[in-house]
């Protein structure tokens, strides 16, 4: 698994791809997709999915897939590597989704929570297999949100693929298992070689899991927060976690022209550039812009 490209820079996300064997482009597949590394408040989130021909399906199955939250990390290295040995039947792909692009999504004037996130990063997986010449016929997905409208709206964009989406997928589909341990290796190996671009010093015992009630984790938190900049990137600002210790510790902020009142016949630096005549009320409001939302006269 090459992860040179997110080493050297893991504010950006990365994607990662196995070689794709012909038998996959030339014979109907089933995939599967799961994450690794939604909850933590630390870290890469990871999606990953693994696909291989229907005809093998037993074959498959006969690989001892499970889902990669009841492994260890030294039994999901083996199966990984097994399913890497075995690229003659199956492919996969992963995405890493930097901490960075997940709480600028999340903290942005237009929010764009974790549940989009995923359900745009499950489409791309799916959509990036079909491009690199995939037979995909079916698709079995773990479940973030509503499974009903989840599959309903995959449903609608591939019409072509049968798409199952269910809770716990990833113990009842092995194809689903496989991308869970993917996803999990991949996210394991980020943490395991993250650089710190603000050159902080970690405790002998490490960051633990990155989840907001592992004890290590939170000595990570106290111990990495600056008291004016917060945390380093490889927090997720947006988790109410890291959101609650700004503002019990940190420095508060006066901005200074919130309270000062608007000069209301100054000149704004904008008015030069707008055409003659125009009218700024007249524009539309961000919210719609940003949402691609038109106006509609008739249904």
């Amino acid at each position: 698994m090459a992860m040179s490209e997110f080493e050297s820079d893991n504010m950006k996300n990365s994607v990662i791809e196995s070689t794709i064997p012909d038998c996959i482009k030339t014979e109907p597949c089933w995939l599967g997709i799961d994450e690794a590394g939604r909850g933590p408040v630390l870290g890469p989130m990871v999606y990953g999915i693994c696909f291989s021909p229907l005809s093998l399906r037993e074959k498959f199955g006969e690989m001892g897939f499970a889902d990669s939250k009841t492994l260890t990390e030294e039994e999901r290295e083996g199966i990984f590597e097994r399913i890497c040995a075995a690229s003659d039947m199956m492919a996969w792909i992963v995405e890493l989704l930097s901490p960075t692009f997940i709480s600028n999504g999340m903290l942005s004037r237009s929010k764009y929570n974790l549940n989009a996130i995923s359900h745009d990063c499950a489409i791309r997986l799916v959509q990036r297999a079909l491009e690199l010449g995939a037979n995909i016929a079916e698709v079995y997905v773990d479940t973030v949100g509503d499974p009903e409208k989840y599959q309903a709206k995959l449903r609608n964009l591939f019409p072509n693929i049968q798409i199952t989406v269910a809770k716990k997928a990833d113990s009842l589909y092995p194809i689903v298992s496989a991308a869970s341990i993917c996803a999990k290796v991949c996210r394991d190996r980020a943490l395991s070689k993250w650089q710190f671009q603000e050159k902080i010093t970690v405790h002998e015992d490490g960051y633990g899991s990155g989840y907001p009630g592992d004890p290590k984790t939170k000595r990570f938190l106290s111990d990495s927060m600056d008291k004016v900049f917060g945390f380093p990137q490889f927090v997720r600002f947006g988790w109410s976690t890291a959101s609650v210790m700004l503002q019990k510790s940190a420095v508060d902020v006066q901005w200074d022209d919130d309270e000062e009142e608007e000069d209301k016949d100054a000149v704004k630096l904008t008015s030069f550039f707008q055409k003659k005549g125009h009218d700024p009320m007249l524009d539309r409001h961000s919210y719609f812009k940003d949402r691609c939302l038109t106006s509609c006269e008739s249904f």
